[in-house]
């Protein structure tokens, strides 16, 4: 049965959290994902979303430490994450010296409102209290580096105590340049690679360690030059296809070279038989996609389109087993098609074209 696109949210949230958290699953996110990352269950994006490869690693977690693997992040599974685990965010005031889950949402929420730590450390060090200060200094708080109720509110809503003059976020140290704001499904590789840049040259212009994972919406500083993304609207679809391939579980790599095959990343393209956009999907299985694997009307837009080819890309993968040349295969030909007579010519090269591509895109 479909369901609005708000409970669904509401009702992934609540599954991953134990009812000592419930009303403030969202903003928890987070900081399950860097204990997750910290112990090595988790290597996508940290971006506050709980999408399938979150609650897989949840699960995996749990199980792996002797814990009920039901997903559901209590007391005992942030236990289990040692000095990644504790508190909640919102449940104690925070200040310089305190370690934990609740820093590591902080150093999330501090990135979101542009002031990124140089590492999601979940550790309330001098460079964390240094960014507190400047947050409440903006947000007209008194700047005495202790999260309590009225920073926490700021943090989380965005809002300013009083109407003023809204002044120019924090900046990495560097002078001159483009500013590109890091998106869900980026790597600093990728960017230096669109930026005409290094990896070890973008990370030592702005502060960081390569060898630490890339924080969503990071503020970058890139050379003059070339832009952070392509030009047009193909870099929009890119970070559309990243960030969905990311959300369901799906290689982007894949993804890419899916949608590349199809479309050449363009939107408008047009088949005789009905398939359309990033994705060439075709109305009935918009349809199904809508009705039985998301559960909620999706636009018709490219990221629209982006997420509807993905979601039904990981269905063929589980329909299949996990064979990337037969769910890709059934991409094009329909599942169907492809049990009963196999790929066929035609479809092998398809298939062939499709992951010949993985990584070149």
């Amino acid at each position: 049965m479909a369901r609005a696109s708000t409970l669904l949210a509401v009702v992934a949230l609540a599954g991953v959290f134990a009812a000592d958290a419930a009303a403030i699953a969202k903003v928890q996110v987070p900081g399950v994902q860097v204990a997750l990352y910290r112990h090595g269950y988790y290597k996508a994006s940290v971006d506050g979303v709980s999408g399938p490869m979150t609650k897989a690693a949840i699960r995996k977690f749990q199980k792996d430490k002797g814990l009920t693997p039901d997903g559901a992040v209590g007391k005992r599974t942030r236990a289990a994450f040692g000095k990644y685990g504790g508190h909640l965010f919102g449940s104690r005031v925070l200040k310089r010296g305190m370690v934990g889950f609740d820093v590591s949402v902080l150093q999330f929420l501090l990135a979101k409102r542009g002031y990124p730590t140089k590492s999601l450390n979940s550790n309330f060090g001098d460079g964390t209290e240094r960014l507190v200060r400047k947050f409440q200094r903006r947000m007209r708080l008194p700047a005495d580096g202790i999260v309590g109720r009225r920073t926490r509110a700021a943090l989380l809503t965005g809002r300013v105590s009083k109407p003023r003059v809204h002044r120019v976020h924090h900046r990495p140290k560097s002078a001159g340049g483009r500013r590109h704001v890091v998106r869900p499904g980026e790597t600093l590789t990728g960017i230096a690679a669109r930026a005409g840049s290094t990896v070890a040259a973008l990370a030592r212009r702005n502060g960081l360690d390569p060898r630490q994972f890339l924080l969503v919406r990071t503020r970058l500083s890139l050379p003059s030059g070339r832009a952070s993304v392509p030009h047009g609207h193909h870099g929009e679809v890119v970070t559309s296809l990243n960030r969905w391939a990311a959300y369901y579980g799906v290689s982007s790599d894949l993804v890419r070279a899916l949608a590349w095959q199809e479309s050449g990343f363009q939107n408008h393209v047009r088949s005789g038989i009905g398939a359309a956009g990033v994705m060439q999907v075709i109305p009935e299985t918009w349809f199904f996609a809508e009705r039985f694997l998301i559960g909620a009307p999706v636009p018709k837009t490219a990221d629209g389109n982006a997420r509807v080819g993905v979601a039904y890309l990981r269905h063929l993968l589980g329909e299949f087993g996990g064979d990337a040349r037969l769910a890709v295969g059934a991409y094009y030909r329909g599942p169907a098609g492809v049990r009963k007579h196999g790929l066929g010519p035609e479809t092998r090269h398809f298939v062939a074209n499709v992951l010949a591509l993985r990584g070149r895109v």
